[in-house]
């Protein structure tokens, strides 16, 4: 199967993507640059690429996870409301109106539409900090798109853990597009083990996900994100997984294939 992916990337863990008829959202963050006070207070440097009222219509929001400013803004829980469905972990479900949440290897079916096949979603596991980090960071999912003619779609998530994409490697050994959330975002509640992928551990998903292309997010626009797409480069840099590594510009639509 030839993979093709069109996708704009909007900053931070936002992503709006096609697949199967269907516009799709990750994560929306779509505040202006500011504090966001809590537990720990995070700071977003950067304005959104598209502000929401020009992302257009979306059919379906991949959240990974409600309780963090950086993965779900103000301007993005307001988002929420004009989008049909929105799929998450079972928290998010219970605190956000209108979220329907998938518990680990759970899986939903996106009814087909004219011309366009049905769309299964399966959440799959995030590790958002060492093992063990769930009392502190609080549950994350990842997701896994399948539909009959389109290249099988991983979105991690804010996932720490390689071993974890091992995981969801052994169960679909098909991926084309993994979009994974890297940035190496560091908060100091676990020291230096970082709460998304690192540029070392992105290369290790990359190479556990051999037929897939890479599209890093979550790697800017936050003052605790560490590493930016540069270190991310520079570590895949003459390996034989560079040639699947694309880096997106902020608001502009791209088509990759492979």
């Amino acid at each position: 199967m030839t993979t093709s992916f069109t996708a704009t990337l909007i900053g931070g863990p936002t992503l709006r993507f096609t697949y199967a008829g269907r516009t799709l959202l990750t994560d929306p963050t779509f505040d202006d640059p500011g504090e966001h006070p809590g537990p720990v207070t995070l700071r977003k440097t950067t304005p959104p690429a598209l502000p929401a009222d020009e992302v257009g219509p979306v059919d379906v929001v991949l959240l990974s996870h409600d309780q963090h400013a950086d993965n779900l803004d103000v301007a993005g829980r307001a988002f929420l409301a004009r989008v049909p469905l929105v799929l998450s972990t079972p928290l998010a479900a219970s605190r956000v109106e209108g979220v329907v949440g998938l518990e680990p290897w759970q899986r939903t079916t996106l009814p087909a539409v004219p011309g366009r096949p049905s769309v299964q979603v399966t959440a799959v596991p995030a590790q958002h900090g060492p093992v063990g980090c769930e009392p502190v960071s609080g549950p994350v999912t990842g997701f896994v798109l399948q539909a009959e003619g389109e290249p099988t779609v991983y979105v991690s998530g804010d996932n720490a853990s390689v071993e974890v994409v091992g995981a969801i490697a052994a169960r679909f050994d098909d991926v084309r597009v993994a979009v994974l959330f890297v940035g190496a975002a560091n908060v100091g509640r676990f020291g230096e083990h970082p709460v998304t992928l690192d540029a070392v551990r992105a290369l290790a998903v990359a190479r556990l996900l051999p037929q897939a292309v890479i599209v890093p997010v979550h790697a800017e626009g936050w003052a605790h994100f560490t590493e930016s797409t540069d270190e991310l480069t520079r570590a895949f840099a003459g390996t034989q997984e560079a040639p699947r590594l694309h880096v997106l510009s902020r608001g502009v639509q791209v088509s990759l294939s492979r």
